[in-house]
């Protein structure tokens, strides 16, 4: 286990997922703590300025008294601006705070951007954090961005012949000439799922049954982002799969999400008053060691490095299994399903924080194949 290292938590951000983030790096800041590291806590506003949380109120919500939408509340009114740069030392940042005492300076061995979404999920702040040359967490500029678009993702996976779900794409300028929204699906079953390319948290998803209106679900996707993706619904099971590692990532056990309503919304995702999520699924082992086996099959499609959840549906009917999608930075939460499938495999979740630490150092600059491992030439 690594000690002392000084890891700049990054989250929030201008993506519909910011209350998300900070209710994910609350989690994350008290497990780095509590492993012995120096946390400086970066919260990046809804308009995109960066401020220093300062310590008495990030030690206030680790003990109790607030929450994730607190940190975003008090983002607007505390903690003076940063500026972020590329420290003296190869290999380190440093943050500087003005305030009316003067300056500040931290140094930063790592960066951990608990942001999800775009901006933070899609490979922009990786781009800025290679750029500084600092180590940092998760998959690297290509493999984020990848992972968000679910077009993008969907051509990797489908060219390592990973199984996907039938599906088409549409872009706006495609929808604004179309006279009839039914052409662009010719081929797809119903129910569909009508999703933006480059959004999470299940923001801006539809579930278009027979009868329902495909172009309102259409619009609605347009309105997160310029490109859409409509899956032909599989009637199944929704099993996740944790993925943590760099040249030789493991899988984690597998969890089941039990939904009402039809899906996994964002409001039963973050909001319900039930846990919808059993872990470890109860499964064939063969299947589970199928899904292990795709999820690192998947992870290595997109180039990952660090960590993912990969998402499955399971037909029991016909036995098919099919990726769903791939999350670059899952969430952190206390309802999120990332630590709870590693805790059921035995990995805490400070352990899986603080291997995520060790991975970023063990990848210089935040770039995949800045080390080579031991045994190889």
């Amino acid at each position: 286990m690594t000690t002392g290292v000084r890891v700049g938590v990054l989250f929030g951000g201008p993506s519909a997922e910011h209350e998300v983030s900070c209710a994910s790096a609350l989690g994350v800041a008290r497990a780095l703590a509590d492993a012995g590291h120096r946390v400086v806590a970066i919260g990046v506003t809804r308009t995109g300025g960066f401020r220093l949380v300062p310590d008495s109120v990030l030690a206030g919500l680790r003990a109790g008294t607030g929450a994730g939408r607190a940190i975003d509340d008090r983002l607007t009114v505390t903690g003076p601006l940063v500026d972020l740069r590329a420290g003296n030392r190869a290999g380190t940042a440093v943050v500087t705070a003005t305030n009316a005492s003067g300056a500040v300076h931290a140094e930063l061995d790592v960066v951990f951007p608990v942001l999800h979404g775009p901006y933070g999920e899609d490979g922009v702040v990786q781009g800025l954090l290679e750029s500084l040359g600092v180590p940092y967490v998760g998959c690297g500029i290509l493999a984020s961005a990848v992972g968000m678009d679910k077009v993008a993702m969907k051509r990797a996976l489908r060219s390592e012949g990973v199984p996907i779900t039938p599906h088409v794409s549409v872009d706006a300028l495609a929808w604004a000439e179309t006279d009839d929204p039914e052409k662009l699906v010719l081929g797809l079953r119903r129910p569909l799922f009508v999703k933006p390319a480059r959004m999470g948290s299940s923001i801006g998803i539809s579930r278009v049954a027979e009868g329902d209106d495909l172009a309102a679900a259409i619009e609605e996707a347009l309105r997160h982002d310029n490109v859409v993706v409509v899956e032909q619904g599989v009637t199944g099971r929704e099993l996740e799969c944790g993925v943590l590692g760099g040249w030789r990532p493991e899988a984690s056990a597998v969890g089941e999400v039990r939904v009402t309503g039809g899906w996994f919304d964002y409001r039963q995702k973050y909001f319900g008053d039930a846990d919808p999520m059993v872990v470890p699924a109860p499964l064939p082992e063969e299947v589970t060691e199928r899904i292990r086996e795709l999820s690192v099959r998947a992870f290595a499609a997109i180039g990952g490095w660090g960590l993912a959840r990969v998402d499955f549906l399971y037909d029991e009917a016909t036995g098919d299994l099919y990726v769903n999608e791939l999350n670059t930075m899952p969430g952190f939460t206390a309802h999120s399903m990332y630590p709870k499938v590693w805790a059921a495999s035995g990995v805490g979740y400070r352990e899986v924080v603080d291997r995520l630490v060790a991975l970023a150092v063990e990848r210089p600059g935040g770039r995949p194949g800045g080390v080579r491992p031991e045994g190889t030439r």
